[in-house]
């Protein structure tokens, strides 16, 4: 009789063991289904983090590829600028005295040396100006940025002509002009 008691005794026990095991089990994976879902979470919130950093950085590229789009634009346009005064400066410099030729080579030659220092300073002022602009009152029509980047070029241009005026080049000249029409 021995024998089937601890026969039973025994099949008592494993039942008991593999509940155990089973129970123990089931805990473990619940464990590493939440270990992994806490992982998951965390991984969804950096993809969600770095697909938000992406389009961040696809806005500014459109931004910039606009931006040097408008500046190269304004580059070519300032280009065929120049090269269709310096033709009438050309065509014009002929009727002039040659007192009055050598005084517009010399200005000529004077702004085709723009130095580094010289660029900084206009476009500071150009930036101050366009800065002065976003301030201005409501009731005036705002710059887009389109014709922002085209009145800044033609703001820089003003400028610089009318520090050549205040410099005497140019001044001299209209007013010896205009002096000389009224004899």
């Amino acid at each position: 009789m021995m024998f089937p008691q601890s026969r039973h005794s025994g099949s008592s026990h494993l039942p008991q063991q593999l509940k155990f095991t089973t129970s123990d089990s089931c805990d473990r994976i619940k464990d590493e289904f939440q270990l992994l879902q806490a992982q998951y979470h965390s991984l969804k919130l950096e993809c969600d983090k770095l697909a938000s950093e992406k389009s961040e950085m696809q806005r500014h590229y459109v931004m910039y590829y606009e931006m040097s789009y408008g500046l190269n634009i304004e580059m070519h346009k300032q280009a065929e600028i120049v090269k269709r005064l310096n033709g009438i400066c050309a065509q014009v410099l002929p009727y002039l005295s040659q007192e009055h030729q050598q005084q517009v080579l010399g200005a000529i030659e004077r702004a085709k040396q723009v130095t580094a220092p010289e660029l900084n300073s206009i476009i500071r002022q150009q930036l101050q100006a366009h800065q002065l602009s976003q301030l201005q009152p409501p009731s005036l029509p705002a710059v887009s940025a389109g014709t922002g980047l085209l009145s800044l070029s033609a703001l820089g241009s003003q400028t610089h002509l009318s520090k050549e005026d205040k410099n005497g080049h140019d001044g001299d000249t209209h007013q010896e002009d205009d002096g000389e029409k009224s004899d």
